[in-house]
């Protein structure tokens, strides 16, 4: 997954002053070398929600036969031209035609059949007059809501004239054989599902959902349910992870606490990536002591880190395991508003691009801040807020901590300070990143 910028570019600086890294830089770095897993063919219960990789073409009209939309009798046209309530067209039942039906009764002048909605309609026949437009066959002359029980013997009053085709579904009214019903890149909903069904595809053809591994690393990671005791803290960070992978279409799989130990954690990852086709994980990439993940990685080609010029969200590792043809990784920063955050901008659209998906990025949209901001110089401030689109404003939610769950988790969007902006008085038109689906 190396991309198009290399650390060791004109201007990355010196190790006393490494380069910092625009979030655009990067985030195309992310990207460059993402690409919409290869297709496979699925049931198609198993390929809800997934995008197709064919174009789909109907092999047969639909509906495949003319068929009544209603319930009533089969009739034709001539037969009830003067029909009115006083004057009724009496016509002579020549049998009845449920849906499925094979044989049909054929309707002759002054005659008509029993139909019910979905049945064929028999050769003859014009029209379909609703039961309500008729006696139902009770010989009363009276409008019925429903079919008497005479059948085939039985008459039918008519009770008003019936125009050609009317009440008929004619075959390939809906799709034509050879039609292209569904494009390739198409998201496959229930209404699509059941369109393929319909033409009588049993299967098709998809972009499956990638498999996400998300690992958190941190010796001092408890997991929730158990006791922390001193220096200790539950690992929220895999859960956010993961649901969010799963939120944005992949097949997520946690992998909680891994502690800050090289030979655990190489022994994990080897594990894991045989079921992997992105891995993600969070901490150790800054530059304490303890960092292990960037001491594991150098041990693999491929895979940088760097500091980019945003908060939060600083320190960022992207590449490969295995070389160019290995599993793509992607390294967040452990904060969990910082981890949260690098997903959404990073990893989100890798995901998003593997699915075959053509929006991977959250949709932006203006909106008038409704409190002052304050952003550091040179970084691109992403805080958490709260968006009303009723009247175009948006609120900010918590602190700028990275440590700021609980302000997280009542977010639905991200407000961006640019880098050159260090104030944002109240009122002021900002871009708004909307995190909900």
């Amino acid at each position: 997954m190396t991309g198009k910028h290399d650390p060791c570019d004109e201007g990355a600086g010196s190790p006393a002053s490494p380069r910092l890294w625009s979030v655009d830089e990067h985030l195309a770095d992310v990207l460059f070398a993402a690409a919409p897993l290869p297709p496979i063919e699925l049931r198609l219960l198993e390929a809800q929600g997934l995008r197709l990789a064919e174009d789909v073409h109907a092999t047969a009209d639909l509906p495949p036969f003319d068929n009544s939309s209603m319930d009533g009798y089969a009739v034709r046209t001539a037969d009830t031209v003067r029909a009115t309530d006083e004057y009724p067209s009496v016509l002579a039942v020549v049998g009845d035609i449920a849906a499925g039906a094979g044989e049909l009764p054929k309707v002759g002048p002054g005659q008509a059949a029993r139909i019910m909605t979905g049945a064929p309609v028999p050769p003859g026949a014009e029209a379909v007059a609703p039961v309500e437009w008729t006696d139902g066959g009770t010989g009363t002359g009276q409008a019925a809501d429903a079919m008497g029980a005479g059948g085939e013997g039985a008459e039918v009053r008519v009770l008003r004239p019936v125009a050609e085709g009317a009440f008929i579904r004619r075959r390939g009214s809906d799709v034509t054989a050879g039609d292209t019903v569904l494009e390739s890149g198409a998201l496959l909903g229930p209404a699509q599902l059941g369109l393929l069904a319909a033409i009588g595809r049993a299967t098709v053809r998809v972009r499956p959902r990638p498999r996400v591994v998300v690992l958190s690393t941190g010796s001092e990671l408890v997991q929730p349910g158990e006791e922390t005791g001193p220096g200790r803290i539950h690992d929220s960070n895999s859960f956010t992870l993961t649901a969010a992978a799963t939120a944005a279409g992949a097949v997520a799989y946690r992998v909680g606490g891994v502690p800050d130990e090289a030979s655990t954690l190489r022994a994990v990852l080897e594990d894991q990536l045989g079921r992997a086709d992105l891995i993600v994980t969070s901490g150790g990439v800054s530059v304490g002591a303890y960092d292990v993940v960037k001491e594991v990685f150098a041990d693999y080609a491929g895979v940088d880190f760097r500091r980019l010029r945003m908060q939060p969200g600083k320190p960022q590792g992207y590449g490969r395991i295995g070389g160019d043809q290995g599993v793509p990784l992607l390294a967040l920063p452990g904060n969990p508003v910082s981890a949260y955050i690098s997903f959404e901008l990073f990893v989100r659209p890798v995901i998003r691009t593997m699915l075959g998906a053509p929006d991977v990025h959250r949709p932006v949209v203006r909106a008038a801040t409704t409190a002052a901001l304050r952003s550091p110089a040179g970084r691109r401030q992403f805080l958490r807020g709260r968006y009303h689109p009723a009247d175009g404003t948006v609120s900010p939610v918590g602190g700028e901590g990275s440590h700021l769950v609980g302000a997280l988790a009542k977010a639905d969007c991200l407000i961006t300070v640019p880098e050159d902006t260090t104030a944002v008085p109240a009122g002021s038109a900002v871009d708004v990143v909307l995190l909900t689906d």
